[in-house]
């Protein structure tokens, strides 16, 4: 009869964790509030098999008012599902820049990666050509100052680190490699995204980054390819002309003895062999990518001391954003000097491209008011850095509240109650208090009964035959390649793939 009321209550703790699942998944923002508020445990809930959290859910599902909630409880940022994925990377994939955003604010750890493939949330978002998600994956390594796309094309065989500006760890984390020796680069290249590559390429990915044969993945054509061989195999004639542009080899060689000409005839690109015949005689143009964002470095600093919801305010500030008309200003431009919220500033940055920008350097953004390219925003002098928020109360489950003696009778609590409040003045802190409740026949567990224990358990990880992004990322024949992974593939098991 004891191990039966046990698992009832077990069983009880599974139905909530359940029941955030779903909320999570399907962007119901009340019932995960209330199941939040009622245990803000929950938000570590795991489902059996997939280890998928609701964080993982509302990544990939782009719900990113449900995300700040999760994160908010205290969830940890970088939970990990079965196969290695935290939600960044779910994020990636899939292209949900807002919550990419809200992500990289809290301090999302971007160099995990995916236990299957070696893949990081890089790698995902540039399987996709997510290139706003890859700008601000990377906003902590680039900033704000209008000489980075200058530095960054000098070609320099050594790493030149400055106090501002860190080069070397910039390039480390672009050209990470994955299993196989797959670079993002490759990635983008194989699927034809040329905005993704040429983002990647002003950012200091490397055109000569050659693919290992490690016997852990399939490759196409042989390892020791290049990301040029990856763009001729792809087909995309754009992605190969900007490679070529920025240095790629047209004689380089993989592992079979196959030039990117010879790829292009193996693969019947034909249409692509008059530009790997010879040499460009002149040297073409290079334009900058105009995903670039100086400002974001700056303003994401500014967005983690002081802010970036506002929305507690009911009245109006006298001296209100221009774009938003509902949230007092906090930060300037540098140069025209145009004030904003903290809030519309991050998405100007997020959203904005610089070829709007009438003037400014390579990677400033065009001003919403007069146009003007912005490199950094300062923060206003009357503003002070928020006060952290009083920690949330412990609301867990009754059943939660362990014990290992032998349940008192007249120190039970039922889990569910109904509210009757003593007194009009109750104060937020003591509103759970003040309950009256009726009795439930339970008893008081350990707390590695409870699904609100820490999970100390090792990381589930998956058998190599297993399906992985990358099988999607290979799947291909001699017609013809697929380009792009899907997106809305889904399993029955409950994975996010």
């Amino acid at each position: 009869m004891r191990f039966l009321c046990i698992m009832g209550n077990s069983f009880g703790c599974t139905a909530s964790g359940e029941r955030l699942v779903s909320a999570a998944r399907d962007g119901d923002i009340q019932e995960a509030k209330a199941l939040l508020n009622y245990s803000p445990r929950l938000a570590r809930y795991s489902t059996f098999g997939v280890r998928n959290s609701p964080l993982h859910y509302s990544a990939a599902q782009g719900h990113h008012e449900i995300v700040s909630l999760l994160l908010e409880s205290g969830v940890d940022i970088n939970l990990r599902n079965y196969r290695g994925q935290t939600a960044l990377m779910q994020a990636c994939q899939h292209g949900h820049w807002e919550i990419v955003q809200t992500l990289m604010i809290f301090k999302a750890n971007i160099q995990r990666a995916d236990y299957l493939n070696g893949g990081t949330a890089l790698h995902f978002a540039a399987l996709n050509g997510h290139s706003r998600c890859i700008r601000l994956l990377l906003m902590d390594y680039i900033p704000s100052i209008p000489d980075v796309w200058n530095i960054l094309r000098k070609r320099s065989t050594k790493d030149e680190s400055t106090e501002e500006f860190d080069e070397g760890a910039l390039r480390k984390i672009i050209n990470k490699p994955a299993d196989g020796g797959i670079t993002a680069l490759h990635m983008a290249a194989l699927n034809g995204h040329v905005g993704t590559v040429q983002l990647l390429l002003d950012l200091g990915a490397c055109v000569s980054e050659v693919t290992v044969e490690d016997g852990t993945s399939i490759d196409l054509i042989g390892a020791g390819s290049t990301p040029l061989h990856y763009a001729v195999c792809g087909g995309n004639i754009q992605c190969c002309q900007v490679l070529i542009a920025r240095g790629a080899s047209l004689t380089a060689e993989n592992a079979n003895g196959l030039t990117p000409l010879k790829v292009a005839r193996s693969w019947r690109r034909d249409w692509l062999e008059g530009i790997l015949s010879e040499e460009p005689q002149s040297q073409p143009e290079i334009f900058p990518s105009s995903y670039l964002s100086l400002p974001l470095m700056s303003i994401v600093k500014i967005a983690r001391e002081f802010g970036w919801r506002n929305h507690d305010s009911q009245i109006t500030p006298l001296d209100p954003c221009a774009v938003c008309l509902e949230r007092k200003c906090m930060v300037a431009a540098e140069g025209c000097g145009h004030e904003f919220c903290t809030y519309c500033a991050l998405y100007l940055c997020s959203i904005n491209t610089t070829s709007t920008a009438t003037n400014g350097p390579p990677g400033s953004i065009a001003c919403p008011l007069c146009r003007d390219g912005i490199v950094s925003f300062v923060k206003l002098p009357d503003n002070s850095p928020r006060i952290k928020e009083i920690p949330r109360i412990s609301l867990s489950l009754t059943i939660c509240a362990s014990s290992a003696e032998d349940p008192d009778p007249a120190s039970i609590s039922a889990p569910f109650c109904k509210t009757e409040y003593h007194s009009p003045r109750i104060s937020p802190i003591d509103s759970f208090r003040n309950f009256s409740c009726k009795k439930f026949p339970s008893v008081k567990l350990n707390p590695s009964l409870c699904m609100g224990a820490p999970d100390k358990s090792p990381s589930l990880v998956p058998c190599a035959a297993e399906g992985s992004m990358w099988n999607n990322f290979f799947k291909c024949s001699r017609s013809s390649l697929s380009r792009s992974a899907s997106t809305n593939e889904r399993v029955e098991d409950g994975s996010l793939y």
